[in-house]
């Protein structure tokens, strides 16, 4: 089993989501993050005054697949995520050891 740990931008989420999704994978943890890259922030103007910001938004998507499927899935988001500027993210691609499912006692593939 693998783990997809993608990070993207927040206004990619919902293209991820239903590629996803049209993929056969509605189940999927996301949390709202916030970091920078080779991109260093982002300058702004506001009321005639400068200001920088450091930490940019984006979005973890978290999601555990089997081996034979993982390769397909980090194409899909890689896909769906990219706008071809800095800042479109990265994935990362993590081996699983056991998976255990609380409500039904089922273990590894059976549980995801």
């Amino acid at each position: 089993m693998q783990k997809i740990t993608a990070v993207i931008r927040p206004e990619k989420f919902e293209d991820v989501r239903q590629a996803l999704e049209t993929k056969g994978y509605p189940g999927i943890s996301v949390t709202r993050i916030e970091g920078h890259g080779r991109q260093k922030g982002l300058t702004q103007q506001f009321r005639g005054g400068q200001y920088t910001i450091n930490m940019i938004p984006k979005f973890k998507i978290d999601i555990v697949v089997k081996d034979s499927e993982a390769e397909s899935l980090v194409k899909t988001i890689a896909a769906a995520a990219k706008t071809g500027e800095t800042g479109d993210g990265k994935i990362f691609v993590s081996p699983i050891t056991r998976v255990f499912r609380i409500r039904t006692g089922e273990e590894n593939e059976a549980a995801i």
